[in-house]
């Protein structure tokens, strides 16, 4: 996360109790839970602002969880939401985990946030940390939410100015799949009145 942005964020932690509210969240967690063939596992939250709601519910249901943020402010916030995870502030491009040590990877919201380019040496970084069987589950931004089929640039959030790029929902799934994702769903979801195809991936066991 560059300094605009972790300032940018910062800023929006202040706001966040206001707002938490409006993104429910509880289809699309009940969703990948689903999916998960564990369920007391390991889970590496990248980008976790608050811990809420995707630490918090897998926490409560047992789960070893592990959260990323560039933003010290966003982290504090987690601090009191979620104590029992583990926190870490740090770009998640810089990240070194050993390899299959997470059942499952969520990234919401937050991939979006750094260029194409590193978006998926990330995709690909997190396909090493995933055991076999492990899911990914994260949140893309398109001509839908950008209005451009490809996208790097600044756009508006609740009055602060953030960076967004993309590629298109074609090559993103092609990209997943040259890294060796078997990709299980993409589909458009809109929370919050703000629409982001959303994206679960299995990391497939080699045997």
């Amino acid at each position: 996360m560059d300094g605009d942005m972790r300032k940018a964020y910062a800023r929006l932690a202040g706001d966040y109790d206001r707002n938490r509210g409006a993104f429910d969240m509880t289809e699309v967690l009940e969703s990948f839970y689903r999916r998960l063939d564990t369920r007391h596992g390991t889970l590496l939250d990248l980008g976790c602002g608050a811990g809420e709601p995707f630490a918090r519910w897998f926490v409560d249901r047992g789960w070893e969880v592990s959260g990323v943020d560039g933003c010290p402010e966003m982290l504090d916030l987690a601090r009191n939401y979620v104590p029992e995870m583990q926190l870490v502030c740090e770009d998640m491009r810089k990240l070194k985990y050993g390899d299959g040590i997470f059942d499952a990877v969520t990234c919401v919201y937050s991939l979006f946030h750094i260029p194409a380019d590193d978006q998926f040496a990330l995709l690909a970084n997190i396909f090493n940390w995933l055991r076999p069987g492990g899911k990914l589950l994260f949140t893309y931004a398109t001509r839908e939410y950008t209005g451009e089929e490809t996208f790097s640039g600044w756009k508006e959030f609740m009055g602060e100015r953030l960076f967004y790029s993309h590629r298109t929902p074609e090559e993103l799934k092609r990209r997943l799949q040259e890294i060796g994702f078997v990709v299980n769903e993409l589909t458009f979801r809109a929370i919050g009145g703000e629409t982001f195809l959303w994206v679960t991936a299995t990391k497939a066991d080699a045997s």
